[in-house]
């Protein structure tokens, strides 16, 4: 397919005819269960039609280079959402009275916490630690100090960027 400005409809059609099977079969040996690869490969297909490639590919070799970019990053995104969905239902299973939530109510607290891993995740990765330390977890000051080798004061310093980063974000700014 020959480079342009942009995938048009009819191109991803032709890469999609011309890539689907081998992604697919790329997915599932990545990921070990064709469901979950067949979702993927979909879902990769979807996305190029929602936001098309920046340009077209010179070679067969460059489209799946692509493709498999794109596929490397879904499958990471999937391994990140079930980790924090298994996190959250462990955290469930411990609690003294059974509560079973919705599909829908977990499906809305699932994204709200991938949202939330995602607000942490452009921060450094000291403060970033720092803050879950002292909200989640309720370590104090000292703990988290000696935890990441850093003198108190920084630990307070690393807590109030971290508090600012989420005020900008309430506040609707861009960061």
């Amino acid at each position: 397919m020959p480079a342009a400005d942009h995938l048009s409809f009819h191109d991803t059609h032709v890469l999609y005819e011309d890539h689907h099977g081998w992604l697919q079969g790329w997915l599932r040996r990545r990921l070990g269960n064709a469901a979950d690869a067949a979702d993927l490969a979909h879902d990769a297909f979807i996305r190029l039609l929602v936001k098309p490639a920046p340009q077209g590919f010179a070679s067969p070799g460059e489209a799946r280079a692509y493709l498999r970019a794109m596929a490397q990053g879904m499958c990471v995104d999937l391994w990140r959402r079930r980790q924090v969905e298994q996190a959250w239902l462990d955290t469930l299973a411990s609690r003294p009275e059974a509560y079973e939530p919705s599909p829908e109510h977990r499906a809305i607290i699932i994204e709200t916490l991938m949202e939330i891993g995602a607000i942490i995740g452009q921060l450094p990765e000291k403060v970033g630690h720092a803050f879950i330390l002292a909200q989640i977890h309720g370590a104090s000051t000292r703990d988290i100090a000696l935890e990441l080798t850093v003198s108190e004061r920084m630990v307070q310093k690393y807590i109030a960027r971290a508090m600012l980063h989420l005020a900008l974000i309430d506040a609707g700014l861009r960061i």
